[in-house]
């Protein structure tokens, strides 16, 4: 077997192969005769038919079968032989019989080869922050309100407060297919209504009715009332203030504490869980700016093929993402159609281009994972949980569960490589900022 390769583009090369006509012959010679053991043909018993009956009937049939599964062994072999790193199926064209061979081209894409820039060009801000007093109070503050019930008041219905009604909605004195409920429950400033529906009832009292004017936001999901006014006639039947917990012995077993233990001990693990937070959210963003700023400093030819895949791993992770949400017939209702692939590409292609980059860093700096820092990441891990030891113990003998944080890890040491001789600045920034942007990142995915 005879082949020649040429560069169609940076990603893309062309195999010209040529496959000997005596390989092609001598496999259409066996199958032919295997063919013949089982061929029924009316006249003749099974296995008795004459080979060049067998041939005359079968034998197009048998080559175009030959000359494929040929293409198919060959197309790989020559893969292999010029040591082409793949990805993706390869395209077969203009198939040629020729006199002594059978002559076809292959063109099939290659994983990226790119020259990193330099890091010292890279400008990557990393985002300082700590946990003060007044942190960890507004945190146990946010844990009683957790927790809150629900008091009648005879007062007027404000923001925060628990407002139960009946409602009867109308356009040009038409009622509307989903605008009436009897004893609504809303939690006013919540944001679960239409602009204006929940001001309309700040101020109402438990018994009091009133018809509220409100728009129907011009994007609504419902099309016939989009952008529409309409009149809500509102009837309040209770209105309730919130009421938080004391900080006594239950409240404090409820977080496994006694009442010896004291207010003091909760605030010392509620400081220590959210210390936990503060470094993994600044880790998460110091990775996140550092891989921006290496993907935007960068460019990278990709494979179509390898956009393709990470579109099917994207597109995958989001119908679980629905199955875990609605269950298994509720995620039915998301078939492909309504995730095309225009939805994920552009993430798809950072994706792909991200880990090209990562890829080559790795190779290029010949940095291997540290099991002193896998290690150290488990136990940090595992500390917050009741059995530190049957964590360490479960993460060391799982290879999968270790191969990803193995592969954490890596990543981590590519940041340290880069931020090495990168220019970075420092900027400080709240524990409520530094969630708000952990937050947002997670939302864009």
């Amino acid at each position: 077997m005879q082949v020649t390769t040429e560069a169609v583009s940076g990603v893309a090369r062309r195999l010209n192969v040529s496959v000997p006509t005596t390989r092609i012959n001598e496999q259409f010679e066996a199958r032919l005769k295997r063919t013949a053991k089982t061929a029924k043909i009316n006249g003749f018993r099974p296995g008795k038919v004459p080979m060049n009956v067998v041939r005359r009937e079968y034998g197009a049939s048998v080559y175009q079968e030959v000359v494929n599964d040929v293409i198919r062994d060959t197309v790989f072999e020559a893969i292999q032989q010029e040591k082409i790193n793949a990805v993706g199926m390869p395209n077969i064209e203009k198939v040629e019989n020729k006199e002594d061979a059978l002559v076809y081209e292959a063109t099939v894409e290659v994983y990226p080869e790119v020259e990193v820039k330099a890091f010292d060009g890279l400008e990557v801000e990393r985002k300082t922050s700590e946990i003060n007093d007044k942190d960890v109070d507004q945190m146990i503050e946010n844990l009683r309100k957790q927790r809150q019930t629900w008091a009648n008041t005879k007062g007027m219905a404000k923001k925060d407060m628990q407002v139960t009604f009946d409602f009867e909605g109308s356009i040009d004195g038409e009622k509307f297919e989903g605008g009436a409920a009897q004893d609504y429950t809303l939690v006013l400033g919540s944001g679960q209504m239409i602009p204006g529906f929940e001001d309309g009832i700040i101020g109402m009292k438990n018994g009091e009715e009133k018809v509220i004017d409100v728009t129907f936001p011009e994007d609504y999901q419902a099309e016939n009332l989009a952008g529409k006014q309409a009149q809500f006639k509102i009837n309040v039947k209770k209105v309730e203030k919130p009421k938080l917990p004391e900080i006594d012995a239950e409240f404090l077993e409820t977080f496994g504490l006694t009442e010896e233990d004291g207010v003091e001990k909760l605030k010392a693990d509620v400081r220590k869980n959210m210390e936990r937070e503060v470094k993994n959210g600044l880790r998460n963003q110091i990775k996140a700016a550092t891989f921006d700023a290496l993907v935007a400093a960068n460019e990278v030819e990709l494979p179509s093929a390898m956009v393709a895949q990470e579109i099917d791993r994207q597109r995958q992770q989001m119908i679980q993402q629905f199955t875990q949400q609605f269950g298994a017939e509720g995620a039915k209702a998301f078939d492909s159609s309504m995730l095309p692939d225009d939805l994920f590409k552009e993430q798809a292609e950072r994706s792909v281009k991200l880990g090209v980059l990562v890829s080559t860093v790795l190779a290029d700096a010949k940095l291997e994972v540290d099991p002193a820092r896998v290690d150290a990441y488990i136990a940090d891990m595992a500390s917050s949980y009741e059995d530190p030891t049957e964590v360490i113990e479960y993460f060391k003998n799982d290879k999968q569960q270790r191969s990803q944080i193995e592969a954490v890890i890596l990543e981590d040491q590519v940041v340290d490589h880069i931020l090495a001789t990168a220019k970075v600045t420092e900027t400080s920034v709240s524990y409520e900022e530094l969630l708000k942007e952990q937050q947002a990142r997670q939302q864009q995915g």
